[in-house]
């Protein structure tokens, strides 16, 4: 049943774990089930049943309302209602979302920082394990029934070195959980973690990307994607690894170019790699597929249940904290001003 006088919240994809939460915020703010089917349907539904929407809820994963209103944009801001105040995505990336627009509007955005950055660092743990002892080609010498005398010698992960590009919740995340297995953690950042967060971590700081690169036998990515950091991993950053190294991706596909990835895949700069995310999703370049030393996995580094529950619970908080004090307690970094 409708509350009189209270707000409405569009939600364009359905709270699935969190029930508790969603109960709760049922309470405070009428909730609007989105029934748009297409993108230019869901444009003329801004200004019609939903022009007095002050908030919307969209989950990354769940790819239903992708589907049918795309990107976030420039042109889908621009007609989002003045009456909305707040966007909550259900995500740690939110490059499906155009800030700068939300930002001109005064609509504050948030995504979802530290509720995925556990179950994304057990990922790359195991992409990394999995990658530096060639079990890619294991699973795949066992399908078809060729057993371990001849399976090429692959490496203890005891003593090599993990840099880390990228050093925020997830990437801390990661060098804690590889201190266990032996590895040396150094990284690069925009910004040097305080003195307390490097001894907490046990990483060690390097001045530049390309040092990191030229020194790590795994580099791990960790970083979003954002203009600057799309095919940041292409030709020259592999010219700069160690043809033994390992590249591991559970952050966004596009910040590698997956064409550059293969190349030096086939041409030995590298050695093997471990992915979650790819570059042109759900698509999987299939000479990655196919290559024994790719472990790929179809981007499931959050998919679980008790990340998937914090991470609409996380949504459901923020957006009932603005509607009740007219700022999201928090938002992505770009609109840290508008708090």
């Amino acid at each position: 049943m409708a509350l009189s006088n209270a707000p409405k919240v569009l939600f364009l994809d359905t709270i699935k774990l969190a029930k508790p939460q969603l109960s709760s915020f049922s309470k405070i703010a009428n909730v609007i089930p989105n029934t748009s089917k297409t993108r230019e349907e869901f444009l003329h539904d801004l200004g019609t049943k939903y022009k007095d929407v002050t908030g919307i809820y969209r989950h990354f994963k769940a790819s239903e309302s992708i589907k049918i209103t795309g990107r976030f944009d420039e042109e889908l801001v621009s007609k989002l209602p003045s009456s909305l105040k707040f966007i909550a995505h259900n995500g740690a990336g939110y490059d499906q979302i155009d800030i700068s627009p939300c930002t001109a509007r005064n609509i504050q955005v948030s995504n979802v920082p530290s509720a995925v950055d556990n179950a994304t660092a057990d990922t790359a743990i195991f992409l990394l394990l999995g990658a530096i002892r060639n079990f890619s080609r294991a699973l795949l010498y066992a399908r078809q029934g060729t057993f371990n005398s001849q399976l090429p010698l692959s490496h203890d992960p005891e003593g090599k070195v993990l840099g880390i590009l990228g050093m925020g919740g997830i990437g801390s995340a990661l060098a804690r959980r590889a201190k266990p297995f032996g590895l040396k953690v150094q990284y690069h950042n925009r910004r040097r973690l305080a003195e307390e967060k490097e001894k907490e971590t046990g990483a060690t700081y390097v001045e530049s990307m390309g040092q990191l690169l030229a020194t790590s036998d795994i580099v791990s990515l960790n970083l979003p994607l954002t203009a600057a950091t799309r095919h940041l991993i292409s030709d020259d950053a592999f010219s700069k690894m160690k043809p033994t190294s390992i590249l591991i991706n559970t952050a966004r596909g596009p910040i590698v170019d997956e064409a550059a990835l293969v190349r030096a895949l086939k041409s030995g700069k590298i050695a093997g790699c471990g992915l979650d995310v790819y570059e042109n999703e759900p698509r999987i370049t299939k000479e990655l597929l196919d290559h024994p030393n790719a472990l790929c996995l179809p981007h499931v580094g959050t998919v679980t249940v008790e990340t998937q529950t914090e991470m609409e619970a996380v949504c459901l908080r923020n957006l009932e904290h603005g509607l009740k004090t007219g700022k999201l307690a928090f938002t992505v970094p770009e609109q840290a001003h508008m708090l």
